[in-house]
């Protein structure tokens, strides 16, 4: 059974920092991505990593303050935010794709975590 469990989202201020993790387990993936909701929008792409290379792809948006990484060992994502800003704010998920496909695409995601709220009060 597939599982991704995701962990790491709060409360913080403007200009604070979380990290998100999203440890994953019943199979081995190509790429996992982190995608974000907020309250009556569209869920959105924030980054993607491949799980045997590496190669990271982001949204502009978050460009030079958050970076996507994994540990293979632990079969786990991480999503390291810095800089935060309230426009931030969402339900951010974990999700995992076994072929290949669009990055940004969340139709191209094969299992998602449930979600975690992330919060930036100005």
């Amino acid at each position: 059974q597939v599982q991704l469990v995701e962990s790491g989202g709060g409360l913080v201020q403007a200009g604070g920092s979380l990290r998100l993790s999203c440890a994953a387990s019943g199979r081995t993936f190509n790429a996992m991505g982190w995608f974000r909701q907020a309250p009556g929008k569209e869920r959105e792409f924030v980054a993607a990593i491949t799980w045997r290379f590496g190669i990271t792809t982001y949204v502009h948006s978050v460009k030079g303050r958050f970076t996507i990484s994994r540990d293979n060992a632990k079969n786990t994502v991480y999503l390291q935010m810095n800089s935060l800003k309230p426009e931030d704010t969402a339900v951010y998920y974990c999700a995992a794709r076994v072929g290949s496909g669009s990055y940004y695409s969340h139709n191209d995601y094969d299992y998602w975590g449930q979600g975690t709220q992330v919060t930036v009060s100005s």
